[in-house]
């Protein structure tokens, strides 16, 4: 048999070596990666509160601003947003949510509370 060579002697703890070497390898369980968090309305909402209570506005309105695209029938996530920019001086973008979110539930608390307290707050400011 012309074709058929003997393996080396040399070859045999080479190859027991790359075999050991790779069976823990082989023999450990692949770890589960964790899951993927779930990004619901209500964590965006919630990271965009604790955003701007850091002072990272930028990343707040971002956050509560993707809360409405996500879904935009909510009217806690135009409010989220008007307190925002009520938060930073910003008045007038603040009205524009606050009757937004009057506009999808014209009951809705939150947002008549809000633009009591913008009023409230020109008056003052009106009266100085």
């Amino acid at each position: 048999m012309p074709y058929v060579t003997a393996m080396s002697s040399r070859a045999i703890p080479v190859l027991t070596a790359l075999f050991l070497a790779a069976s823990p390898a082989l023999a450990a369980p692949a770890k589960p990666k964790p899951p993927e968090p779930h990004v619901t309305v209500e964590s965006l909402l919630a990271d965009a509160h604790a955003a701007a209570g850091r002072g990272e506005t930028e990343l707040a309105l971002r956050l509560a601003q993707s809360a409405i695209v996500a879904d935009p029938a909510r009217p806690g996530s135009y409010v989220a947003l008007g307190d925002i920019y009520a938060g930073t001086g910003q008045a007038d973008y603040a009205r524009n949510f606050y009757d937004a979110a009057l506009g999808i539930d014209p009951s809705e608390p939150n947002a008549l509370k809000a633009l009591s307290a913008l009023e409230r707050s020109s008056t003052v400011n009106a009266a100085r």
